[in-house]
């Protein structure tokens, strides 16, 4: 083998790499989108943060997954009792750049700890639903 061929063969194999990291993340973001409980939302655990993602329901939390990763594991878990709704407003013009086109800013509040999030209202209105739909403190079983 020479240099060229050497060279080929790394350019080759560089390639089918990016070939296939980039349908990972397609496989990823498909099954991500197909399952029940699901949506697309921005998150901003420091003001101006942003960080595009998704967002899904389990019984006991809302888990938050990079849209960007190959991680199955998600990077926030928030736990349902402990998330307070705090109301929503219009995002400001340094926002609409960074959040999904016609979302809104959900403002919640974590165990303490504010953050905001970007999902569509009709997200919106499920997330609210699915909060006050939990068990009430000292009736259920799992607060």
């Amino acid at each position: 083998m020479n240099g060229l061929d050497i060279t080929f063969a790394i350019l080759a194999a560089v390639f089918l790499l990016l070939v296939l990291a980039l349908i990972a993340f397609g496989v990823r973001r498909y099954q991500l989108r197909r399952a029940l409980g699901t949506f697309d939302a921005s998150i901003a655990m420091l003001p101006g943060s942003w960080q595009m993602g998704v967002c899904r329901y389990t019984d006991t939390h809302l888990e938050w997954l990079r849209l960007l990763s190959l991680s199955p594991k998600p990077r926030y878990k928030f736990r349902r009792s402990s998330l307070e709704l705090q109301g929503w407003r219009q995002p400001t013009e340094a926002e609409r750049a960074k959040i999904q086109p016609g979302a809104i800013v959900v403002m919640l509040t974590h165990e303490k700890q504010d953050l905001s999030m970007a999902m569509t209202f009709d997200v919106y209105a499920g997330l609210s639903s699915w909060l006050e739909a939990g068990p009430v403190i000292g009736i259920g079983t799992w607060r």
